[in-house]
């Protein structure tokens, strides 16, 4: 795994496309037979870019504290925002926008020093050769989505191969095009790991460009998991990145103005890098590509606290297991320094629990002002509790963090070992 990733902390999540142009949802729509394929697929005469700027997308994403970036090169619908050569079906080809939408997106990113992170769907509901062969295992009986698979009887092998010809060769060109530092692939679900080929597609990727890193979705070849809109409550035990909606659509969606309050975005990112996650963060451009402003002040305003806590964030790892605190918590990396989270107003004071150390020292993160500190009880190897005295004016209004200096590296009480 790169370096870069377990310390990336913040990605933002771009679902572009031609859905935006009438703020229907990416794809899903004609597939849930929300809209007809045929009126979908019109939005390409309304996909335009003709407001987007590429550095000042990637100067919010800076100012949001972000390390990467993800696009979806392609959704589910087969539209590619490159000039792929592979087909016809692209925002060069087919819409106004008229240009490659990628090279810009990825060297505005790396004047900045972000890492380019690209989307790519394995499924192609618009690819003719798609919907050729029935998942491993599908019930006879079971006709599912037409876009997705053949009725029984209809299945031709000759034309998968085809399609996984083309996938691959898409593929090929996001690699030798854009060298991307992550490819989040979506959409394998559809087919079994071995109809997808995805063992090959693993050693074509390590061949192409060594230095990619795969999320979890190339099944079972990936570098890291990608939980959905909700942080788990044990975390993964490798590399992890939570993928969240800024609101609850993933791209453009007007009528969507259920945005997640400034103050809901760092408890998800807190609790998310406690556990030793990134949080890919999403926000839905619209057809010209501006990222509403409802959506660029949130990204202000996580970037905001970042900057203010940023010891609590950068070069840190995960924290406490469950019952030492209740909140979230980082260590940094040398293990000395630890950080607790308070989501909410103390009554009085917060305890930490089952730490041997010592506490040297305790202080509010952004404004260094001194917590007042006490040890409890306690036996022998048995730690006693930690009481911290946290004032109301110490409080910051979206998050307060109390950095404990340790008088080592932390040591932990687990479990009682004695009869």
């Amino acid at each position: 795994m790169q370096p870069w990733f377990t310390d990336g902390k913040l990605g933002i999540f771009l679902h572009w496309g031609i859905y935006s142009v009438d703020g229907v949802a990416e794809s899903w729509s004609f597939f849930n037979g929300q809209v007809p394929y045929d009126t979908y697929m019109a939005q390409l005469d309304g996909f335009d870019a003709q407001k987007w700027d590429p550095d000042a997308w990637a100067d919010l994403f800076v100012e949001a504290g972000a390390a990467y970036a993800v696009l979806t090169a392609k959704h589910h619908d087969g539209v590619a925002l490159w000039d792929t050569q592979a087909g016809d079906l692209s925002v060069v080809k087919r819409t106004p926008a008229a240009r490659d939408l990628i090279t810009p997106y990825v060297d505005a990113l790396r004047r900045r020093g972000l890492k380019v992170g690209l989307y790519y769907s394995h499924l192609d509901w618009s690819h003719p050769d798609y919907a050729t062969v029935r998942p491993d295992g599908q019930d006879p009986d079971d006709r599912g989505n037409p876009y997705a698979m053949p009725a029984v009887g209809e299945e031709s092998p000759e034309r998968w191969d085809a399609f996984l010809a083309f996938h691959r060769a898409q593929v090929r060109e996001l690699l030798g095009l854009f060298q991307p530092d992550l490819l989040w692939f979506d959409g394998e679900w559809e087919r079994s790991p071995e109809q997808w080929g995805m063992a090959e597609l693993a050693e074509l990727i390590a061949e192409l460009s060594p230095h990619t890193v795969v999320n979890g979705r190339l099944t079972g070849h990936g570098d890291y998991a990608t939980p959905e809109q909700g942080v788990p409550v044990e975390p993964p035990k490798g590399p992890w990145e939570l993928c969240l909606t800024v609101n609850d659509s993933w791209g453009y969606q007007p009528q969507d103005d259920h945005h997640k309050s400034p103050r809901q975005l760092v408890r998800v990112f807190a609790e998310t890098v406690g556990g030793g996650g990134n949080l890919l963060l999403a926000v839905g451009p619209k057809a010209d590509g501006t990222i509403p402003p409802e959506q660029a002040e949130r990204l202000e305003a996580l970037g905001e606290w970042i900057a203010g806590h940023r010891p609590a964030v950068r070069d840190t790892g995960r924290g406490l297991p469950h019952g030492h605190f209740y909140g979230p918590s980082t260590l940094s990396a040398d293990r000395h320094t630890l950080y607790l989270f308070l989501f909410d107003r103390p009554n009085e004071y917060v305890v930490l629990r089952g730490v041997r150390n010592a506490v040297r020292s305790a202080r509010v993160l952004g404004t260094g002002t001194d917590v007042r500190h006490e040890r409890v009880g306690g036996l022998g190897e048995v730690p006693g509790w930690e009481y911290l005295y946290v004032h109301d004016d110490q409080l910051d209004p979206l998050c307060t963090v109390v950095a404990l200096e340790l008088d080592g590296e932390l040591d932990l009480y687990r479990e009682h070992t004695r009869d």
